[in-house]
């Protein structure tokens, strides 16, 4: 509560600078009027009063975004910087610099051709959001500019060969919870890196009133609960939610990409977007699926048959490590132990099913 109240006091500032920077403004335009328009016949004092009111009305309407923008910006920078590189930092610095007197020699024909009410604001905007702008665009490509700039093994900003692998985490390798054994055997070492949307979304399904998705997003949480506190792996999770992406996949996609990290999904369609656009993925289902004894056709193998198959007089029943047997001719035999022949084997999306045959 405290901290909406600060935020709110901190927007309405700013929104009361700009709403007196904009009166002050349409003031001055008022003033002018009948000077810079010399056919006008407007009385003076209702310029004043008419450019005073439309200056502050658009001064409260946009001083109020930004100043919620500027309030995000605030809030998003201790942790944008802790996550951003020598590279991206030197760059950002170096960049507001350049745009910072590219907006300084810009402004000056503001000041000197326009009236000072009207080009003393211009240029002040004009500096500032060059700077940002610069700002923002070396921060981006800092890593390809710098490089490039100074011959290798003398750079002014070196990124780390050593570096840790960056595993994003989605909702579902969390549920799922075989990326939590991948990482205590040692398969899976560096940084688990885990979006705040995704763990909005797990206490989304943990909070719903469907029995099985209630246990299926508190499974979730538990995993990324044990996960930080695994050895072999450091735990975080981003705030970075992505705005220029609406769609959660994609911005899973983005982040990992950025990251130059590996993407942990069960989802076989993500999985397949990730690896056309070049990313590395890690999906713990197909990585099971790859590790089960191969079955091949004529192997015989004992399974219990639990209940009859779509089609007639098919009975179905289910390996130890969850492999699904269609048996022909088994439906009889529910509830039974039986000893099978296998005839065919077939991996597909969702794992790998048997087929057999009693074993005469």
């Amino acid at each position: 509560m405290e901290s909406n109240r600060s935020a709110g006091i901190f927007v309405e500032t700013v929104r009361f600078l700009v709403t007196l920077m904009t009166t002050a403004l349409g003031f001055n335009v008022g003033r002018q009027w009948n000077s810079w328009f010399s056919g006008a016949s407007i009385d003076n004092d209702v310029a004043i009063i008419t450019g005073a009111l439309i200056g502050a009305g658009l001064g409260y309407v946009f001083g109020g975004a930004f100043g919620r923008l500027v309030r995000m910006w605030v809030e998003r920078a201790p942790s944008s910087t802790a996550r951003a590189s020598a590279a991206q930092l030197f760059g950002g610095g170096f960049g507001l610099m350049v745009g910072l007197v590219t907006g300084v020699v810009t402004a000056v024909p503001l000041v000197n051709l326009l009236p000072r009410s009207i080009g003393w604001p211009m240029s002040a905007i004009t500096v500032l959001v060059l700077g940002l702008f610069g700002a923002r665009i070396f921060a981006a490509r800092a890593p390809d500019i710098f490089p490039a700039s100074t011959p290798p093994g003398l750079g002014l900003v070196s990124e780390p060969t050593d570096a840790p692998d960056v595993f994003v985490l989605d909702s579902s390798a969390a549920i799922d919870g075989r990326i939590l054994e991948l990482a205590r055997v040692g398969l899976v070492r560096g940084r688990i890196a885990v979006p705040a949307f995704v763990v909005d979304e797990l206490q989304g399904i943990a909070d719903s009133q469907d029995r099985a998705r209630r246990r299926r997003g508190r499974r979730g949480l538990d995993v990324l609960a044990a996960l930080r506190e695994t050895l072999n792996v450091s735990f975080e999770v981003l705030d970075d939610s992505v705005p220029e992406f609406a769609d959660v996949d994609a911005k899973l996609l983005s982040m990992a990409a950025n990251a130059d990290g590996t993407l942990v999904t069960t989802d076989h369609n993500l999985s397949r977007a990730g690896e056309l656009r070049g990313i590395k993925v890690l999906n713990p289902h197909a990585l099971g699926e790859s590790l089960r004894p191969d079955i091949g056709a004529g192997d015989a193998i004992d399974v219990t048959i639990q209940k009859t198959g779509s089609e007639p007089g098919q009975g179905v029943g289910f390996l130890d490590d969850g492999t699904m047997v269609v048996v022909t001719d088994a439906a009889q035999q529910v509830g039974e132990s039986v000893t099978v022949e296998v005839t065919n084997s077939v991996r597909t999306s969702v794992g790998r099913m048997v087929f057999a045959r009693l074993d005469q």
